[in-house]
């Protein structure tokens, strides 16, 4: 690879000029007007589009972000994560501090994964162009757009089975419409199914500033309804007969909670493991790094603890009411069998999947797909790719099976962590926090990204190499305990940490031995040094020099 000049622009040799915009065709920016995107005549168009390219203007303040979380914690999902944490067998200090050290360290690695992006404006495929070459950065793409497409329609039937209910309620005669089923869902199912479905598109449909405002309503919204089931249920319970202690058996002993707590530790960092992965997706929007860092403090550990208080409360709440524990929203609201209480209890946990769906597992796909081929899919063209394959895969059919879960997503759920270590090890050892923005989007053989034909095979061989024992770890120890041999199947739930570590450690080995990630210490422009809070890396000599 030649050298380039101090301060001059790569030329890409291959550019070919970018097509026409106009309203909604394949190159719109996500639902902003035409222009958001800092798209230079030099982009190549296969690499560029209004989407990924950098943002001309960041305004996301920390409540948006703080907001973005609450959609995130705020699901059926997570209520019953958060519910079962609380009947491990543990005490409940044990559970809460759990709890608290699992969300901090969520709230560090999407500090770690925000910066990048946000210094860039740039969205987490684009950034990885950095460090897995500017073709490479296809790979961690896809196995994040694949794991939200599965869980895009695992979220949205969840939903369905919400509506479900407002809908028996309400329409008693729908209750027939159970009986009848094609490709393994009733009926009514695929009329609310369908329902959310086309909801959920038409609120992506409108863009990131539609879908901003939206989870800056929804958070506070579902908050407010989960009071009020609280406060209706320990009401009706008496609050003497509430206890935040739910574990069903003896108490565990010191030392042999202990690995129980790190367990529950490994559940919480999991469960938050897509969003937080492709959490510059969003931290791109951020006004300022500060702002995010604050959002995050207020939408993790913050938000989190207290939602967590809110649910085990409830959940108590269900014993001494209904006569057993039940940790499932839905459940619960259906119990109540109040009209009002169905409706609104329902409807409010319908926008709570919807809002952790859009967040999490639609607009993932959208950047990761558009980042195939920028100048033929464009961001809403990428929702909705995703959106059509989360109904092929007729997610009801394999949600409730434990086995296909694990064997399928299992396997691209592995691969999360060491996408994480490789871009942080990427980014903040190899790099240096130093990126050539403008480099990230040319085919130019002469470009920093371009590497090995647009691959960065050192990026390329640490995934491999952390990812097959990741998987293995994850997938082999319950298949020999389903065959009748020695259980360590408890493995599965550390190989976040596992891949993570791998990812991290061996891409640094390798880029020592044989280093391709440049650290631009001889340039200047047009190089986000992750000091200042620009989009698109133009750097202002002075400022960087009052700043330091």
């Amino acid at each position: 690879m030649t050298e380039q000049l101090e301060g001059a622009p790569v030329a890409p040799v291959s550019a070919a000029p970018a097509p026409p915009t106009g309203p909604y065709d394949v190159v719109e920016a996500a639902g902003m007007p035409v222009g958001s995107g800092l798209v230079k005549p030099g982009y190549d168009h296969r690499l560029a589009n209004e989407d990924l390219a950098p943002l001309r203007k960041q305004k996301w303040t920390s409540y948006n972000i703080f907001a973005f979380w609450m959609s995130d914690v705020h699901s059926v999902g997570g209520y019953i994560t958060a519910g079962s944490l609380f009947a491990l067998g543990i005490a409940s200090w044990q559970v809460l501090l759990a709890l608290v050290i699992g969300i901090v360290i969520v709230q560090v690695f999407a500090n770690l994964v925000a910066k990048p992006s946000q210094k860039t404006g740039v969205p987490y495929p684009v950034i990885n162009r950095a460090i897995f070459g500017v073709k490479g950065a296809n790979i961690p793409a896809i196995i994040r757009g694949l794991i939200a497409i599965a869980w895009y329609g695992v979220q949205t039937y969840l939903a369905a089975a919400s509506l479900n209910i407002v809908f028996l309620k309400f329409i008693p005669g729908s209750a027939a419409l159970l009986e009848s089923s094609f490709l393994g869902l009733s009926t009514l199912g695929w009329i609310s199914y369908a329902i959310l479905w086309v909801a959920q598109a038409a609120l992506f449909w409108n863009g990131m500033e539609t879908i901003r405002h939206f989870i800056d309503w929804a958070g506070p919204a579902v908050y407010v309804v989960m009071i009020v089931l609280a406060i209706y249920l320990v009401s009706e319970a008496g609050w003497e007969n509430i206890s935040l202690d739910l574990s069903a058996g003896a108490p565990l002993e010191f030392w042999a909670s202990i690995p129980v707590m790190l367990t529950a530790i490994a559940i919480v960092v999991s469960y938050f493991s897509g969003p937080m992965l492709n959490f510059g997706d969003f931290a791109r929007y951020g006004k300022s790094f500060e702002a995010v860092k604050r959002g995050n403090f207020l939408g993790l550990p913050i938000n989190f603890l207290f939602f967590s208080l809110l649910t085990v409360i409830t959940a108590s709440a269900t014993v001494p009411v209904f006569g057993e524990l039940i940790t499932d929203p839905i459940h619960t609201v259906e119990r109540i069998d109040t009209p009002f209480a169905i409706l609104l209890g329902g409807l409010t946990f319908v926008i709570a999947t919807v809002g952790i769906n859009i967040v999490a597992n639609f607009i993932s796909p959208a950047f990761d797909f558009s980042n195939v081929a920028p100048h033929r899919i464009s961001w809403r063209m990428g929702g909705m790719i995703a959106a059509v394959g989360s109904v092929i895969l007729l997610p009801w059919n394999w949600y409730n099976n434990a086995d296909a879960i694990h064997y399928t997503l299992g396997v691209l759920g592995a691969m999360i962590g060491p996408l994480f270590g490789i871009l942080i090890a990427g980014y903040y050892v190899a790099a240096r926090q130093r990126v050539l923005v403008d480099d990230m989007f040319t085919m130019s053989e002469q470009g920093k990204y371009w590497y090995t034909k647009g691959y960065n095979t050192n990026a390329v061989n640490a995934l491999l190499l952390a990812g097959v024992p990741t998987i293995a770890l994850g997938v082999l120890p319950k298949l020999i305990a389903d065959l009748g041999g020695f259980d360590i199947s408890w493995i599965g739930n550390f190989t976040w940490f596992i891949g993570c570590g791998l990812g991290y450690v061996i891409f640094v080995i390798l880029e020592r031995r044989n280093p391709r990630v440049p650290n631009l210490a001889d340039l200047s422009e047009g190089v986000s040094d992750g000091t200042v809070d620009v989009a698109g890396g133009t750097i202002d000599v002075a400022s960087v020099t009052a700043v330091k």
